[in-house]
């Protein structure tokens, strides 16, 4: 059995499921909140919907954080690390990094309240935000995706 590449499988798989659904949420989601929801009930409803995707964008930043350092210490990737034309790894690590203080350390600690709070006297003003941070999470992984595709095949 192949474990490195059980481990690439697994990593891809992680990422398709991980930034698809930042994708869709950016993408489709917030739009359709925007339109269909009155300004006051749009950052609610939103929460609502992304807490039922944060069990896979947890999972799924896991899985991809552990099978990137599995690859990364089997292969003896960490000189990588030290060269800037290796850009897309340490880009990789800052986004997963990112994600994952966001999902598993603010969302929780402080920025669901925040948000919560923030809503009850600009419900636009925190909508407007939302859906910035989406689109620059969404363009800093896209960037981050293209430059590891390119750059793992030379």
């Amino acid at each position: 059995m192949d474990h490195g590449l059980i481990a690439r499988a697994l990593h891809v798989l992680a990422v398709v499921l991980w930034i698809g659904g930042v994708g869709f949420v950016t993408t489709v989601l917030l739009p359709a909140v925007r339109r269909l929801k009155t300004p006051p009930d749009r950052v609610a409803f939103f929460d609502a919907v992304e807490r039922r995707f944060a069990w896979q964008a947890r999972a799924t930043t896991v899985l991809a954080g552990a099978t990137g350092f599995f690859m990364t210490s089997q292969l003896d990737l960490w000189n990588r690390f030290v060269s800037a034309a290796y850009w897309w790894m340490h880009a990789m690590v800052a986004v997963w990094l990112l994600f994952t203080i966001m999902l598993f350390v603010a969302e929780p600690l402080f920025l669901h309240r925040w948000f919560d709070e923030r809503a009850k006297s600009d419900p636009e003003g925190t909508f407007d935000l939302i859906e910035r941070m989406h689109r620059l999470l969404l363009l800093v992984s896209l960037i981050t995706i293209l430059g590891a595709v390119a750059g793992s095949h030379g």
